[in-house]
């Protein structure tokens, strides 16, 4: 306790490459738990490296960034914006993880002196050097993949990887999405790239459980896991974010059965299918390119719209049937696909939509 009361009292000392660890020094990865809120749904990932000798106790974090950069914006959505990694005193990081409510676990590494050493001095490095600014990437480059990265580099080989199975990173992904509608614009704005087999660690608490089961030079990487906080963070069952509210809303659209409701809903789904299209032309964001959910979100829901509007019959079932045709292939190409469920019923009212439409067209 008393060491603990002095590590608080305590400033983080300098971190230069000169600071010889001593032979009680520790290396640990921390992985922190996930919350409702964007930023923290997949969780967070940090080395903490430890040595009473030297009065040092100290978390590297990869994935931190600047809200001032200018145009941060504009930067976050192409998907050039520098993120860098930082350092802090490890009570300052859990004091703010516990503010959140979220876990902190960690598990403390078998390496050797020199590795310990040679990571303290690659991460020390990394501060200072160019290294230390760097392009974030969702699956390839974030704070997970960067830990894993270093840690594999001090090992030599890669001895941290993603097991082998038939997931893709959407599998993945999916429960970590607890928020109803965050799920489903997760969902459709992802495109073919996370339907790929996952080869890659990339999330926290995947990495957690990578370290429980991995094995170097004959023994356990990683010591048992020890909780330093436990979760507090819960999410009670919200009816107004869920399925059934969707569910309930285009049931009240369907009933009003409004022409207007219907033009205005199929601009804003064309308008939403544009923009998968086009997002490539901008965008830096693999995992949003090749987007096959503009086959649902069909662009020329725009032109159907016009011609609705207009009551130009032949226009209308001609395009109606076009569109019809690819919410089929649409829903045929995911029926196999984990999203199916939360993206069902924006379908159904698609094809409702669609077909009583051209029918009513095609009696006139």
């Amino acid at each position: 306790m008393l060491k603990k009361l002095l590590f608080l009292l305590l400033p983080i000392l300098s971190f230069s490459q000169n600071v010889i660890l001593s032979d009680n020094a520790k290396v640990s990865i921390l992985t922190c738990g996930t919350a409702p809120v964007s930023y923290a749904m997949y969780g967070h990932t940090g080395i903490r490296i430890t040595d009473y000798i030297n009065q040092i106790d100290v978390v590297y974090n990869y994935g931190a960034f600047d809200f001032t950069t200018p145009n941060f914006m504009l930067k976050f959505v192409k998907g050039d914006l520098q993120y860098f990694v930082t350092n802090e005193n490890y009570y300052d990081f859990e004091y703010n993880y516990k503010l959140d409510g979220r876990s902190i676990v960690e598990q403390e590494l078998n390496l050797s002196k020199e590795q310990k050493q040679q990571l303290l001095n690659e991460l020390n490095s990394s501060l200072t050097s160019e290294e230390r600014f760097y392009t974030y990437k969702f699956i390839d480059k974030n704070c997970t993949t960067m830990v894993v990265d270093k840690i594999n580099k001090i090992l030599g080989s890669e001895v941290l990887k993603q097991p082998k199975s038939d997931q893709s990173y959407r599998d993945i992904l999916y429960p970590y999405m607890s928020d109803f509608y965050m799920k489903l614009g997760i969902q459709i704005m992802f495109g073919t790239k996370v339907d790929q087999p996952a080869t890659r660690l990339f999330l926290p608490l995947e990495l957690e459980k990578v370290l429980e089961t991995t094995e170097y030079n004959g023994q356990k990487l990683a010591k048992p896991t020890k909780v330093l906080n436990e979760e507090t963070v819960t999410t009670p069952f919200s009816f107004v974010n869920s399925i059934y509210s969707l569910i309930a809303a285009i049931v009240i659209l369907i009933v009003l059965n409004k022409k207007g409701i219907q033009i205005t809903y199929f601009i804003f789904a064309g308008l939403l299918g544009l923009f998968f299209c086009l997002v490539g032309l901008y965008s830096l964001h693999q995992e949003i390119l090749w987007n096959y959910n503009a086959l649902l979100f069909n662009p020329l829901l725009l032109v159907f719209a016009f011609y609705y509007w207009k009551n130009n019959t032949q226009k209308i079932i001609l395009f109606g049937q076009i569109c019809i045709a690819f919410t089929l292939i649409y829903l045929a190409y995911i029926v196999a696909k984990v999203q199916l469920l939360v993206v069902l019923p924006i379908i159904a009212l698609h094809l409702f939509w669609l077909i009583k439409i051209v029918l009513k067209e095609k009696k006139k």
